[in-house]
């Protein structure tokens, strides 16, 4: 059986649900998400068999105007993800307006010479009445494939993105192992979890300035994996935090964590958990890197 594959990169600005889309797509979780906007920090690539055909999906950080090294790091990504790919989702939120950030990312994706989709998401949230000048506004600006309206939470409208974009497979060998759902290593896997939690249970900014290392990541005879996480966050008050009263908020997020962890890796996770502080580390290009933030530019 001859075998087709395709690389395609979802953009759009921070927020707009990329990775709630990237898991709908796979049909598990694979890639955070949270209510808050910059969630993502790095790609992250989905890997989806079809028959002969695999889809390659590169989830990527929401593309917004950067105020640290970090946030140049997330928006570099966006710029390199959108390069050299067989086609380009750009997903927006549906509002008859296109936005200063969805503005650049057509220009990037213009530069890239790649065919685009636009993907219109949270349709739950409108009547389908209102897509129409959201459809016309985009199209003035673009010439896009096709216009798909979704909701990524509900799974709506997600099979018939799917089947478009089969259309930009190309023949040749699978590029990713039948078995594999992304290409992030376990310990990413687990730190981005941990870094799901912080997200989901700390207020304002405190989360924005986490970071998550897996220090320690080894197997029992049983089967049982041994987790030791240090959270990082870039003052003390917010190690106090993250802590919480008697340890209750460190206890909580730990126990949400190790469910998540137990679920991706389908067996039991002994996770333990410390808190640092490591002042403006994501204006450092050191720590950056040591996070695993790497950027190659």
């Amino acid at each position: 059986m001859k075998t087709k594959s395709a690389m395609i990169t979802i953009a759009g600005r921070p927020n707009v649900g990329k990775s709630t889309l990237t898991n709908a797509l796979v049909g598990e979780k694979i890639a955070i998400v949270s209510n808050k906007p910059q969630t993502t920090r790095n790609r992250i690539c989905a890997v989806v068999n079809r028959e002969n055909t695999q889809l390659v999906f590169i989830d990527t950080p929401g593309f917004h105007r950067p105020r640290t090294k970090l946030g140049d790091y997330m928006v570099n990504v966006v710029k390199e993800s959108v390069a050299d790919v067989d086609a380009v989702i750009l997903m927006v939120d549906p509002i008859a307006n296109v936005g200063e950030q969805e503005h650049a990312l057509l220009d990037q994706i213009r530069a890239s010479g790649a065919p685009a989709m636009l993907v219109i998401n949270k349709i739950d949230t409108v009547e389908k009445e209102a897509l129409l000048p959201v459809i016309a506004a985009y199209q003035q600006e673009f010439d896009f494939d096709a216009v798909i309206p979704i909701s990524a939470k509900w799974r709506d409208g997600v099979a018939a993105l799917l089947k478009e974009c089969e259309k930009y497979a190309q023949p040749g060998p699978m590029l990713f192992p039948e078995d594999m759902v992304t290409d992030m290593p376990e310990k990413q896997v687990m730190a981005e979890i941990i870094r799901e939690k912080l997200l989901w249970n700390l207020e304002k900014e405190i989360p924005h300035g986490t970071a998550v290392e897996i220090t320690k990541f080894s197997e029992r005879d049983d089967g049982i994996i041994d987790i030791d996480a240090t959270i990082y966050c870039e003052k003390a008050s917010h190690k106090g935090i993250i802590i919480g009263k008697q340890g209750a908020m460190l206890k909580k997020i730990s126990s949400q964590a190790r469910a998540d962890c137990e679920r991706f890796m389908g067996t039991k996770v002994y996770l333990q958990t410390w808190v640092r502080v490591k002042e403006n580390w994501r204006d450092s290009q050191y720590l950056i890197s040591n996070f695993g933030y790497d950027a190659r530019q």
